[in-house]
């Protein structure tokens, strides 16, 4: 048993360290040898638990999907009406985005760069699952609008990363009302 948790604190070590390099310089910065020694493990222990360094970056991915799945999905009662049910999971991932803002700050740049592989991506929409569903839902009750979930996303979900990177940033403040103004513009970008 100790063995297996040194194993996976092992491999949360390699995450963290490649989460953090390529927040702060790029895929490129999150050279083998880096996240090694950010990891304080020697380079030959990642070939133990990744394949090479694009299989690293796809598993960080899809354990950093996982979690903000987890968290969007907290408590999450799909019999309640849409607008509600949306609103619930809207604000989760607010709260997943403001308390782990690296990992938020990563999947941002996985949307926007091509730094995961294409098989690897679409496994990682299986973690919105819940999402897709209500927006259906809300598409056959005639509330959300008759276009693709795609940009359901883009313009629900997507600018919440922004004001909030804004956020974190100091650049924009953050408050209730200001929150609920997100929220209800979010709403009103996909509601009929």
């Amino acid at each position: 048993m100790a063995k297996l948790q040194k194993s996976i604190d092992k491999q949360n070590a390699l995450f963290k360290a490649t989460l953090a390099l390529i927040n702060n310089g790029g895929i490129q910065e999150a050279s083998m040898a880096k996240v090694a020694k950010m990891a304080n493990v020697s380079p030959a222990t990642i070939y133990i638990y990744f394949e090479n360094k694009q299989d690293l970056v796809n598993q960080l991915y899809l354990n950093v999907k996982a979690s903000f799945s987890k968290s969007a999905f907290d408590a999450y009662n799909e019999s309640l009406p849409v607008k509600k049910s949306f609103e619930h999971i809207w604000f989760n991932i607010a709260k997943f985005k403001m308390a782990y803002s690296q990992e938020a700050e990563f999947l941002s740049q996985c949307d926007n760069a091509p730094l995961i592989d294409l098989e690897i991506r679409k496994e990682g929409l299986v973690h919105l699952q819940p999402l897709l569903d209500l927006w259906k839902r809300g598409q056959e009750e005639g509330i959300i609008k008759e276009i693709s979930p795609f940009l359901l996303y883009a313009y629900s979900i997507y600018p919440m990363a922004f004001y909030l990177s804004s956020v974190v940033n100091d650049i924009c403040p953050l408050g209730d009302d200001m929150l609920k103004s997100a929220f209800q513009l979010a709403w009103d970008s996909i509601k009929v």
